[in-house]
């Protein structure tokens, strides 16, 4: 199955963490380090630590975690933000007998994380839980809480005791925990939902799993999931008591025939509401998902060019796929998809891929702003041409299950095209020179219908002359085929090649378009 269960370990492919530790002088981080280490309070114990290492059987992902105490002092600055940039995951230590050292996270060691740019996940310790005054009814939830909410990095906060070893342990699990299985990307902390990223994620794997494609997992079809992500099926009472606790919490979690989308959904809730994250990141890199949630790259295999002049292209297959897609999701049978019908073509995708520039307004529209059969698909090949690996993604999150090999092809060398005079290429670069404010991009508004009408007979003039000089290009070059999709570039330089140039010489294409070179108002 492409792009489905086939992904890396619940570990995310990681084979060892770096743990930075930093704090205010006295705050027991090096204790921490050393008790844990030993497993023992150490009765002397130096300024900083060397880098300690806990062996993989330490913790249940069997990875090795090096732990580096850092310099408190202000003298070695430039060694602590060199080992916060090393870091998988930083831990910052106050003294919960010193308040004013817990003070300090938010005056100064949390915003200096942010000033720094330090995008690893942040674990509060307070240590010393031993000498914290029992007389003090605050509780650790209501002190953190609002430091929590005001910085979103901090994933887990605890308090220990090196010299009890009281959840001493834990605070590594938990810093392991933050990178390997973190909570962030996957949870929405203040609206207490998912993410919509991992709602896509899942709604794809729900796809994936309903073999039937009636829209609801069967106890057959939940059974599979249960043995593809964690290697043991359910038995019937099992069964019955995940459906039960799924519909307690979602009443239309679950019908007489199996469980739903929403009830699907549901469990991933849980899980991360049980504090259990891990095991949403089992079943989510089980299906090939890394840390973005995005498919791994191992899974989008792209064939090699051997010559900086060839180019990428889909197949036939893809392009009679993608055909048919934009047939399914038409729903309203005018030959255009509307904004609603595409982002429901994508919502199985972690974003949509035509958001962003190149590929937003790249394509021609209908005078409403749907995408019409011709754009829809120049898209595809503009995204094929610029990024195929970014093409084969979008097309395995909308559903292409097709071996990778029948995706794409590689054109042949363009010099070989000119002495044989015959191409394959089925995608043509087509670059538009000229001076600033000549009216460039004006000219390929034009194109896709994007003009004034005191310009219409101007455009029309100049790209008459861009036709005629780009059907001459091509006449040279006889092609099995009347159809092909052309890109055009712009670039001030001197007008030496207008077509078949090679793109590794100039700058990304920026817009993209259908022509059929026997009728002039089809380009």
């Amino acid at each position: 199955m492409l792009g489905g269960f086939a992904g890396k370990s619940s570990a995310g492919g990681r084979t060892r963490l770096r743990v930075a530790v930093a704090g205010d002088k006295g705050t027991g981080k090096s204790s921490l380090i050393s008790a844990v280490a030993s497993e023992t309070f150490p009765d002397n114990v130096p300024r900083v630590l060397p880098p300690t290492t806990l062996p993989a059987d330490a913790f249940p992902d069997y990875i090795p975690i090096t732990i580096v105490d850092t310099p408190s002092s202000i003298d070695n600055r430039i060694k602590l933000i060199e080992e916060f940039r090393k870091a998988d995951v930083v831990i910052l230590t106050y003294a919960c007998d010193q308040p004013s050292t817990l003070d300090r996270l938010t005056s100064y060691w949390l915003p200096e994380l942010r000033r720094l740019e330090i995008k690893a996940p942040v674990i509060v310790v307070g240590c010393k839980l031993d000498l914290r005054d029992e007389r003090s009814p605050a509780r650790l939830e209501d002190i953190m809480a609002p430091i929590m909410k005001e910085y979103r990095e901090i994933e887990t906060c605890i308090e220990c005791s090196a010299l009890t070893l009281i959840q001493a342990p834990d605070v590594f699990y938990y810093a392991s925990k933050a990178v390997l299985h973190p909570t962030f990307p996957l949870f929405d902390q203040e609206k207490q939902c998912l993410k919509p990223r991992l709602r896509r994620a899942v709604q794809r794997i729900f796809n994936l799993c309903d073999h039937d494609l009636d829209g609801v997992l069967n106890d057959a079809e939940l059974n599979d999931f249960q043995v593809n992500c964690f290697g043991a099926p359910l038995d019937s009472n099992e069964l019955k008591v995940v459906k039960k606790v799924v519909e307690d919490r979602q009443p239309d979690g679950v019908t007489k025939l199996g469980l739903t989308l929403p009830g699907f959904l549901s469990l991933f809730t849980l899980f991360i509401e049980r504090g259990r994250p891990e095991t949403a990141w089992a079943i989510l890199r089980k299906c090939g998902y890394n840390d973005s949630l995005e498919l791994n790259t191992e899974l989008l295999p792209v064939p090699a060019k051997q010559f900086p002049d060839q180019s990428i292209e889909l197949t036939n297959e893809a392009m009679n796929f993608l055909s048919g897609i934009f047939q399914l999701y038409d729903l309203d049978n005018d030959g255009a998809l509307q904004p609603a019908e595409q982002d429901d073509l994508f919502q199985t995708a972690p974003d949509s891929p035509w958001i962003e520039a190149p590929y937003k307004d790249a394509a021609e529209k209908t005078s409403d702003g749907n995408s019409t059969i011709n754009g829809f698909l120049s898209e595809w090949a503009l995204m094929t041409l610029l990024d195929p690996r970014k093409s084969l993604a979008n097309l395995i999150y909308i559903g292409y299950g097709h071996d990778p090999a029948s995706t794409f092809s590689v054109t042949r060398k363009r010099s070989l095209d000119r002495k044989k005079q015959r191409t394959e290429r089925n995608v043509f670069q087509c670059f538009v020179f000229g001076p600033k404010k000549s009216g460039k991009s004006a000219l390929l508004d034009s194109f896709l219908g994007r003009y004034s009408n005191l310009n219409t007979i101007f455009n029309c003039l100049i790209f008459l002359w861009i036709y005629l000089l780009l059907s001459y290009s091509l006449s040279c070059i006889s092609t099995p085929g009347n159809f092909r999709t052309a890109t055009r570039q712009q670039w001030v330089n001197d007008m030496q090649q207008m077509s078949l140039i090679s793109r590794g010489a100039l700058r990304q294409p920026s817009y993209c378009g259908k022509y059929q070179r026997t009728e002039l108002r089809s380009f």
